[in-house]
């Protein structure tokens, strides 16, 4: 599969009593069909993947397949903390037609996730894997970084072909680039690093912010792809205010409110997970009143 371009990790909408609502989900589905979107991520941590049951996590993989225009790449979140449970997940991925998996770090036993362990972990759930995996390091959640060394140890086996990378530390980036192989796939997964990333030699994007800026994320990748750096810089510049505020600041409930400013169907989240105040309703109107007509206009 392309592993190019701009990945949405889908959000979850959920119904008044607390369910998913899979016909939103469809919804959204389908009008992302409509965005330069390279394609959608299924149970990342935009979709709070750890506040769904599994069940649910499987059904959303089914409906993804049967929802996305087939130009679109589907990625399936399988990892979880155990090694033999996220084969498992990443198996039935495979059965149901997803061509690639994004693994998260185990982490609840932080201490012992050591560089020997990550390698091990990846390089089983490899040889296991009936679909190529990507590593996904994503510390601000996990507490757990995936740095060069790991890369370097695990990027050399044919069925780990690519990381997706949210510390958003550029030189980290660049120094998990130069440790693999030409072919493996880096993925920036932090939007206010995605400028310096795809300049670094990162191949594409699985931005949060694509939920609600699909076309201004895919504009970004597309100005870097064809040397006009300038534009593509001053575009991503227009994102720096939501993606620290839907970002570290309110996190997916916000950028929950925001989607639906733009019709998308965004809704609650899922306890503990708490809804927005309305001073913070207030801060986030704001902002999107300040950003360019540019960075507002959507497919």
């Amino acid at each position: 599969m392309k592993l190019t371009g701009i990945f949405a990790p889908l959000t979850t909408p959920f119904a008044a009593r607390g369910e998913v609502d899979y016909a939103a989900y469809a919804k959204n589905i389908a009008r992302f069909n409509k965005t330069k979107l390279a394609g959608y991520v299924i149970n990342g941590s935009t979709s709070e993947s750890v506040l769904l049951r599994w069940s649910e996590v499987y059904r959303q993989f089914e409906v993804a397949v049967e929802k996305a225009a087939p130009e679109k790449e589907l990625v399936a979140g399988t990892g979880a903390e155990s090694t033999i449970e996220t084969i498992a997940h990443t198996n039935h991925a495979a059965s149901l037609g997803y061509k690639a998996a994004l693994v998260r770090t185990p982490s609840f036993y932080k201490p012992a996730m050591t560089e020997d362990a990550l390698v091990e972990h990846y390089l089983r759930v490899a040889d296991a894997a009936k679909i190529p995996i990507l590593i996904y390091s994503v510390p601000i959640f996990t507490h757990v970084t995936v740095e060069a060394p790991v890369v370097a140890r695990t990027s050399k086996h044919p069925n780990i072909v690519g990381i997706k990378d949210s510390s958003g530390n550029v030189a980290a980036l660049a120094a998990s680039i130069a440790a693999a192989p030409k072919e493996f796939r880096t993925l920036v997964g932090s939007a206010s690093a995605v400028f310096e990333g795809l300049e670094v030699g990162a191949s594409g994007a699985i931005l949060a912010l694509a939920n609600a800026f699909p076309d201004v994320c895919s504009e970004i990748y597309e100005l870097s792809r064809s040397g006009q750096h300038e534009k593509a810089h001053s575009l991503a510049q227009t994102l720096a205010a939501p993606a620290k505020m839907l970002g570290p600041q309110y996190g997916i409930v916000g950028l929950k409110y925001v989607m639906e400013h733009y019709g998308y169907v965004g809704g609650p989240t899922r306890l503990p997970l708490l809804p927005l105040t309305e001073a913070a309703r207030r801060e986030i109107d704001a902002m999107l009143a300040n950003l360019g007509a540019q960075a507002v206009h959507q497919t």
